[in-house]
């Protein structure tokens, strides 16, 4: 069966091919069944993904060959490649400002220094602006933090049911240009030394929270989008191996991309702190800014490259009807899977409720099907593990600030002591390539199922091990500071601990070895466990959790200072052991017993192809 599309390229999902240039589309008249040819010719390279279901069926693995068989990715195509510079940008954005912003807030403009926030060469000063101390330094950090990570749960429903995920990157990418402008603005040497730095600086801050808010629920599933797997089939390599090409392993794949595409973007504070520390703030604000106008550039080439699905709103509120009937359900007598069972359309018309239901709403309310009360019911699931995300967020950059005042208070010897926060995307970029081509494919040769709870479990080890090293550092940096407990405003002598800065390198190296574990995971279940059309919402549910944990920094701000800090650092660690255990303990069946991924799910149903006629 062809898939029905149109001509509009914002709504149409222009499936695009595996590597290949141009919008090659079959498309069927919803209403005669008949096909027909829209754009230019396919030729032989071309794949048309809604014909390829009868290609799936006569190649399905067997029961047997799932079991025994190796699981290998699909092709990723150069239109997923080019999305991931979206990303990057992205990501230069909010690393290269977040780095910056707690030396730009706390400390004040150096002694001597060039009016700009830089201090002068040869000192052990840091560069400094506002001069508002660690506390609010913290809190206006967290609080950007928060807004980066809650705002995109307006962007991903807005993508999910009014714009799509392209017009949804293009909003975001216009917002974020203009709020970096606002930063130069605000770190401008007679703006500063004026004293109004801080109402454009707030602005500025606060837009750019909004412009991440719409690209960062977009890009990740738009990405996974373009999976040239839809099911699993059975693929036999040069070698003469027989493998099964797994949409699921593909979506891995692509999303491990995702995440080293923008943590390789992170490396981009590298270049803004040592701007700050030799030149000044407002060229660490430009820099960034500069990545926003190459945006655009890659979005205008993948345009007519990419898959796209038109936004529909349906699923969001089908999603609240399913669950409602859930709720309605809970006064009965029913165990939890009979409940499920009996709010499925099929089994509503068996039993007689069907009409009954419809009754009391509008004619069409029961627009879901079967399959999309199952969806509904692991997206609750994956929903639950998602829960205790916040406590990894809190070790992974939640106190990225009290680490770069740990290193402020160490022996820097002229190194920007906001510039180890850089190991955590050197490490990501370095660790990626061997999770995805070593580790990952070396257990499933092994017959190990290292599904997506056990990463999550080792992840949130890996962050109780982390915060365990940074409370031993940070009570070693009191007992060898000339201030004792006081370290941190500490003026006596060289004012600095004798112990190298260099050591808080190694927390930030272990955040994203714990981190791709985590959160690529719970990307993968948002996009492989949920309903086709409310993928960008439940990332931005992931991304939720991280505003959850800086909302949690926020309430303890007050305990950021001397002598407490080691004890922020005891208690987040403790929170990721507590996790991980709990994790395993209570979901380790979702490893057990996961479904096989199908993306076929992701094609128009004929109720869809009948509320967009007209758009799509």
């Amino acid at each position: 069966m062809f898939i029905a599309a149109a001509k509009d390229a914002d709504l149409v999902r222009d499936f695009t091919l595996t590597g290949g240039d141009a919008n090659h589309i079959l498309t069927e008249d919803p209403r005669t069944g008949d096909d027909k040819h829209v754009g230019t010719k396919l030729d032989a390279e071309d794949v048309v993904v809604g014909s390829a279901e009868v290609e799936y069926d006569s190649l399905a693995p067997t029961e047997e060959e799932k079991k025994t068989l190796r699981k290998v990715s699909g092709k990723v195509n150069r239109a997923g490649y080019a999305l991931c510079f979206v990303e990057a940008a992205n990501y230069a954005s909010y690393y290269g400002v977040t780095g910056v912003f707690q030396n730009f807030i706390q400390r004040p403009l150096p002694e001597g220094g060039n009016g700009a926030g830089a201090p002068p060469k040869g000192t052990q000063q840091s560069a400094g602006a506002l001069n508002m101390g660690l506390q609010t330094a913290t809190a206006l950090t967290v609080l950007f933090q928060f807004m980066v990570f809650c705002t995109p749960l307006l962007g991903g429903y807005l993508a999910d049911v009014k714009l799509g995920r392209y017009k949804g990157l293009w909003v975001g990418i216009i917002i974020g240009f203009s709020s970096h402008m606002m930063l130069v603005i605000a770190s401008i040497p007679s703006v500063i030394a004026g004293g109004h730095a801080i109402i454009p600086f707030i602005i500025g801050m606060i837009c750019l929270s909004f412009g991440s808010g719409f690209i960062k629920p977009s890009v990740a599933p738009l990405i996974a989008d373009q999976s040239t797997v839809k099911k699993q089939t059975i693929k036999v390599l040069a070698s003469g191996e027989r493998v099964i090409e797994d949409p699921g392993v593909t979506v891995e794949r692509m999303l491990l991309l995702y995440y080293w595409a923008g943590n390789f973007g992170a490396f981009f504070s590298i270049a803004t702190s040592y701007c700050e520390k030799r030149i000044g703030f407002w060229l660490s604000f430009m820099l960034p800014g500069i990545c926003f106008l190459l945006q655009p550039l890659s979005l205008l080439w993948v345009r007519s490259r990419i898959t796209h699905y038109p936004p529909s709103g349906s699923s969001v509120g089908d999603a609240f009807k399913v669950v409602r009937l859930i709720i309605q359900r809970g006064r009965s007598g029913h165990g939890t899977e009979d409940k499920w069972e009996s709010i499925k359309p099929t089994n509503l018309r068996a039993s007689g409720e069907y009409d009954q239901i419809a009754s009391k709403h509008k004619a069409g309310w029961i627009s879901f099907d079967d399959q999309f009360v199952d969806e509904v019911k692991a997206t609750l699931k994956a929903l639950r593990v998602f829960v205790f995300l916040p406590a990894w967020y809190l070790a992974d950059g939640g106190t990225d600030s009290i680490l770069t005042n740990l290193a402020g208070s160490m022996t820097t010897n002229g190194l920007p002591n906001d510039v180890l926060n850089n190991f955590n995307p050197i490490a990501t970029v370095c660790a990626i390539p061997v999770y995805n081509y070593v580790l990952y494919p070396t257990l499933r040769k092994m017959g190990i199922n290292f599904g997506y709870i056990k990463r999550i479990f080792v992840g949130f080890f890996i962050g109780a091990i982390l915060n365990a090293i940074a409370a031993i550092l940070q009570w070693r940096v009191y007992e060898t500071s000339p201030c004792g407990y006081a370290a941190t405003e500490c003026d006596v002598g060289t004012g600095v601990s004798s112990m190298s800065a260099w050591l808080v390198a190694i927390p930030f190296i272990l955040q994203p070895l714990g981190g791709i574990f985590i959160s690529v995971s719970c990307y993968e279940m948002a996009y492989t466990m949920t309903p086709p059309r409310m993928k960008g919402t439940i990332i931005a549910c992931v991304f939720f959790t991280s505003a959850i944990s800086r909302a949690i920094l926020l309430g303890c701000t007050p305990a950021f200072k001397d002598p407490n800090i080691t004890w922020v650092f005891v208690g987040i660690g403790c929170a990721n052991l507590l996790a991980s255990v709990s994790i395993y303990f209570f979901f380790r069946d979702l490893d057990i017993n996961k479904k096989d991924t199908d993306l076929q799910r992701m094609e128009l149903t004929v109720e869809e192809l009948e509320r967009t006629k007209g758009k799509a």
